[in-house]
């Protein structure tokens, strides 16, 4: 069976996919985060150049030059290199302190470059200006160290990334090649089915998830469809089993008017056992389709509250003369107490329970007792067809219910072998339970059936 790639797969694509996500999320995080924290160092780094400011300015409060100028002093002696920066001077430009000179900045905050300072061109400074009683004070502090921590703040964030990518993407390809492991089961299965092989099921892992759902949902379709295939093998083969002899009947029959028609005698009582012959193999094959339209549920349209007392009732006065012929009673046990109604089609209903009956008489010697019951059990309905007749064998009870399957190899007895493969499909049809008991003797058909709610409510 041929495979695509894993990197073909749709697993694949959408771990892929996902990982992408991952990574764009995380990239964007950490630029949200970038921006916050040089956000941080700004707002830190201008609080301290204030303070400082605060600081010196402080220091000229009695209106004493020398002591700000001193605390300028202090300030330079405590600065690593050119970190930070002071200037003072006077209302006439004249430079009075500081370890920078000659450079000019607006009040207020600004930013500036190494370049003005005769620094570096790419270092940067963050300065404020301001006068102290007609002195002008200039306070800043180089941005180096921010840079720096910003600097490597991305770095991280980058090798974080590509970390995140690969362990995205991997994680991802381990979990899409597991899931294609798991996919590639479903496509040998569905294979395997298509090569005939109807017994082939999903493996499944037990773990209650969507794909373990999908498997069981694959796995009871599979297993109707091998039901259903098995059944029209049966059928196919039981077919030609029991019309190979009536076949040959009817042409041994028109053989025989032939060759009787060529002696100039009369034909009319062979063709009349050729029209009863051919009139039987079409009673079989509308018995098939009948019970392969109850099957194909095409029938449900003609659903409607059914009550099954009454037509129990009809039935057993119908056949109680029939029985009586026969030698045989035949009886109704109808429980005293309500019965609710039951949704189903009432027509082939009639024909499920006459076919039991039916089936009763015919098969059952003179002497045996028949007893139709109907009660009402907490699940639903529950029809019971009994007799104390020879019954079916163990064996024999699941067999029954197939097309044209007889208990009388011979086929001597008359009947085609589809009353009780109605009576299943019918019981099918309307979602009821149907067993086969042993009485000891005789046999009990058991029928349950669940009452619709709709119906119970109308």
């Amino acid at each position: 069976m041929h495979r695509d790639s894993l990197v073909r797969s749709t697993p694949f694509r959408l771990a892929v996919a996902f990982a992408v996500m991952v990574v764009v999320a995380f990239a964007l995080t950490g630029i949200a985060v970038h921006k916050l924290v040089e956000w941080e160092l700004r707002r830190y780094q201008d609080k301290t150049i204030r303070e400082t400011y605060s600081v010196i300015a402080d220091a000229y409060g009695d209106s004493d030059l020398q002591d700000m100028l001193e605390a300028v002093e202090m300030n330079v002696r405590a600065t690593r290199g050119m970190d930070r920066i002071f200037e003072v001077t006077s209302a006439d430009r004249r430079f009075l302190g500081g370890n920078v000179r000659d450079f000019d900045v607006p009040d207020g905050w600004s930013d500036i470059k190494g370049r003005a300072i005769g620094r570096e061109p790419d270092l940067a400074y963050r300065v404020y200006a301001g006068m102290v009683d007609g002195n002008r004070v200039v306070v800043g502090t180089s941005q180096q160290e921010n840079d720096s921590i910003q600097e490597i703040l991305a770095s991280s964030f980058a090798w974080a990334t590509v970390l995140v990518a690969v362990l995205a993407v991997s994680g991802g390809a381990a979990l899409a090649a597991r899931v294609r492991r798991r996919f590639n089961a479903v496509g040998d299965t569905m294979h395997a089915v298509s090569r005939g092989r109807l017994s082939a099921r999903i493996p499944s892992l037990g773990n209650g998830d969507d794909i373990d759902a999908l498997a069981r949902d694959i796995n009871d379709a599979l297993a109707r469809l091998e039901h259903t295939v098995e059944g029209m093998r049966q059928v196919s083969a039981d077919i030609a089993h029991d019309l190979k002899t009536p076949l040959n009947r009817l042409r041994l029959t028109i053989e025989e008017a032939l060759d009787r028609e060529a002696h100039g005698l009369s034909v009319g009582e062979a063709l009349v056992e050729a029209a009863v012959e051919a009139d039987r193999i079409n009673e079989t094959f509308e018995a098939l389709l009948r019970i392969s339209q109850i099957e194909a549920g095409s029938r449900k349209t003609r659903f409607g509250p059914v009550d099954l007392g009454a037509i129990l009732e009809f039935l057993i006065e119908v056949y109680r003369d029939v029985a009586d012929d026969a030698g045989q009673s035949l009886f109704f046990d109808r429980r005293a107490g309500a019965y609710p109604p039951l949704s189903g089609d009432r027509e082939l209903l009639t024909q499920m329970f006459a076919n039991l009956i039916e089936n009763a008489i015919r098969h059952c010697p003179a002497g045996t007792t028949l007893t139709v019951k109907l009660q009402n059990d907490p699940q639903g309905l529950v029809a019971r067809f009994e007799d104390d007749g020879p019954g079916i064998p163990e064996a024999e009870r699941e067999k029954v219910f197939r097309r044209l399957y007889r208990l009388e190899k011979s086929r001597t007895s008359p009947g085609s072998g589809l009353g009780l493969s109605l009576v299943k499909a019918v019981a099918d049809l309307h979602d009821a339970a149907i067993e086969l008991n042993d009485m000891k003797p005789g046999l009990g058909v058991v029928i349950r059936f669940r009452p619709d709610p709709r119906v119970c409510a109308a």
